[in-house]
């Protein structure tokens, strides 16, 4: 999933004295995760569920010259999102692993990517190195094209490195996504909780 975007405040590199340069995101060091909470008439007899949404590729471009020309793009795998296992009794992992990935979720078999385009970047410096960010963007979800604008703090480290965290909701209807129900009276909720802490460093 989204998400999505997060780093996307980077493409204010040039206000960071960052003009002209490329930066990647940092797999490894970085986090989106996804809260799947419940609703309905017995919503306490479910569970909620976490689910990692690991970036599998994200590249920024800053142009100091000309802030319009700078942009970010973040690529997720569908098939690679998990279910962590928090809030969920062991059991029951595998076959929410299973329901998420399968066709009436993500149908991940027939749209396996998940993609964030930056738009447009405006926001402020809140002191030293960090920035407040408006950040307005394309995410393309289960073939589903649409804009989203994030709140987004970033900051700038010692060796270059940037980091931005933002959290957001969507609406998995938005999506072509129906919330999953159990006899009508357990249901995922159409809303999804979306946190991101987004590393990028310095492109060689």
């Amino acid at each position: 999933m989204k998400v999505v975007a997060w780093a996307c405040a980077l493409v204010l590199g040039p206000a960071l004295g960052m003009a002209g340069e490329a930066y990647r995101v940092d797999p490894a060091a970085s986090e989106v995760l996804i809260q799947v909470g419940k609703a309905g008439l017995f919503k306490f007899a479910g569970h909620t569920h976490e689910v990692a949404a690991p970036i599998a590729e994200g590249r920024i471009e800053a142009d100091a010259a000309d802030l319009a020309r700078s942009s970010v793009t973040l690529t997720f795998e569908a098939a690679a999102l998990r279910v962590t296992g928090k809030g969920d009794p062991p059991e029951d992992v595998p076959k929410v692993q299973e329901a998420m990935a399968g066709p009436k979720v993500l149908d991940a078999a027939r749209f396996p990517q998940v993609v964030f385009t930056s738009r447009k970047v405006a926001g402020k410096a809140v002191g030293g190195t960090a920035y407040d960010l408006q950040v307005e963007g394309d995410l393309a979800l289960h073939g589903v094209t649409r804009p989203l604008t994030l709140p987004i703090r970033i900051e700038k480290a010692a060796d270059g490195t940037l980091t931005a965290t933002a959290r957001t909701t969507l609406k998995q209807t938005d999506y072509g996504i129906q919330p999953v129900s159990v006899a009508g009276v357990v249901n995922v909720r159409n809303e999804l909780d979306l946190t991101f802490r987004i590393v990028a460093r310095p492109a060689p």
